[in-house]
This record gives C-alpha cells, sequence and structure tokens, in this order.
C-alpha cells in the first residue's frame, strides 16, 4: 500500500471481530460440512459439497483481505488529538454549501466509511478537499454531480 490505512480504535476492533468470527467459527463448521458431504460419495451433484467448497474459498480470500488491513492498519484515537482546531483524522465536521444545505460529516478510515451514517472515508475527495481546515475556511472540491464550495461551520472531536 502506498498511504497508511489510518483506523479508528472502534473500527480495527469491528475488523479484527470480523476475522474472528470467520476463523474460529464459520470457517471450522463449513470444513465439517464439506467433509460430511464429501463422505456421502458422489460430489459432482453434491449440493452441501460444492457450496461448501465455494464458500469456503470466499471466506479464505476475505480472510487475507482482512489480515492485510489489519497489517496495514494505522490505529488512530480521535480523542487524542492535540490540535482540535483544525479538520484531522476523526473529526466530526459540520460543513455548509453554496444553498446552505448543511452536513454533518465524521472522518474515519476508508475501511469503516458508511456514507449513509455520515462516516466518511478518510481518502474520499471530499476529506481531502477538508483536511486541515479550520472554522471559516472554504474549501473547493470537485464531485462527480460537479465543483462544490464548501464552508466549515464546526469542528468536533471525542473526548479522550
Amino acid at each position: 500500500m502506498d498511504r497508511p490505512n489510518y483506523i479508528t480504535p472502534a473500527g480495527y476492533a469491528a475488523l479484527r471481530q470480523e476475522y474472528e468470527a470467520l476463523f474460529a467459527v464459520e470457517q471450522p463448521k463449513l470444513v465439517d460440512t464439506i467433509a460430511w458431504a464429501a463422505g456421502n460419495g458422489d460430489r459432482s451433484e453434491n449440493g452441501d459439497y460444492i457450496y461448501g467448497r465455494k464458500r469456503l474459498r470466499e471466506i479464505d480470500r476475505r480472510l487475507g483481505w482482512l489480515s492485510k488491513r489489519m497489517k496495514a492498519a494505522k490505529v488512530i484515537d480521535p480523542g487524542r488529538q492535540e490540535d482540535r482546531s483544525k479538520i484531522w483524522f476523526g473529526a466530526t465536521v459540520t460543513i455548509a454549501d453554496e444553498d446552505d444545505n448543511e452536513r454533518i460529516l465524521t472522518l474515519v478510515g476508508d475501511d469503516e466509511a458508511d456514507a449513509g451514517q455520515g462516516r466518511v472515508g478518510w481518502n474520499a475527495p471530499l476529506v481531502r478537499a477538508l483536511r486541515g481546515a479550520s472554522v471559516g475556511d472554504l474549501r473547493r472540491v470537485v464531485l462527480p454531480a460537479g465543483e462544490r464550495e464548501y464552508e466549515v461551520i464546526a469542528i468536533a472531536y471525542p473526548t479522550a
């Protein structure tokens, strides 16, 4: 990876929890099912065997991906941010566009982004434009819908 994989402690815990669930629970159950299905004879028309092998490959791929992401993760606690006057990782930011439409965004790691919940990934174009801004700053960003200008209304960080 050419850039660090910033992530909050909660985001890292979620990745770790998914890894543990797949590795310790789902994968062993699936191996048992595949072994049982293989013992039933003809594997070419054995749905449990065919589906089990396919699902096992999916789990193995996901485990590999999770492992790489956790290894590259740089866990940052937003509550320990020293400069709270500027927008940095973990900030919750209120911005307004040219039409005075306000949005509240929380800047999180790319692996924990959820636009529906207002959690935007650290490498998203809007967040890249907002990095380092202070209250009152105007920032231009090119989005798929066109170029927009946003004003920073408020910046907040969780308490440590």
